[in-house]
């Protein structure tokens, strides 16, 4: 895939929340299958559950990046440091481009905490009225380079 940015975009336009639209843009290289990647990241959507936390968008590159690079030995404290300081790398190109990881910060809301859980109707006011497909690509963009630049 060429372009997995706009692929998440559009699949974020489609419909996916938009932690499922980022992790599913990598789905052939994390070698989860789209149907499962979609299960796994559905929780993440709304910045988690649509309580407005952690943008899913990047909790769907933190997915991907987890499958990617992740630390599962216990005993292994350098692969989990170098695990979170890519972690912490992304965070923090996410923060520079879209202003916050919070979702509820980037949608310019005051409240924190447990929202309605009803997703709001994709109608092309909600697409206009919205960051999120930007923030969508974003998180793709910056994946997409962290794992060009861990290739070379």
């Amino acid at each position: 895939m060429t372009d997995r940015a706009a692929y998440a975009k559009q699949r974020f336009e489609e419909g996916l929340n938009c932690a499922q639209a980022v992790f599913a843009a990598f789905s052939d290289i994390t070698g989860i299958d789209e149907d499962m990647a979609l299960r796994l990241s559905s929780s993440f959507g709304g910045g988690m559950g649509r309580m407005r936390e952690v943008c899913g968008a990047l909790s769907g590159a933190f997915l991907a990046a987890g499958v990617l690079w992740g630390s599962y030995d216990p005993t292994d404290a350098a692969a989990k440091k170098a695990h979170y300081a890519r972690i912490q790398q992304i965070a923090a190109e996410f923060r520079e481009e879209n202003g916050d990881i919070l979702c509820r910060n980037i949608l310019g809301l005051k409240t924190a905490g447990p929202d309605d859980p009803t997703p709001a109707a994709r109608t092309r006011e909600y697409y206009a009225s919205r960051s999120c497909g930007d923030c969508v690509a974003s998180a793709a963009a910056i994946l997409q380079r962290m794992i060009d630049k861990e290739a070379k």
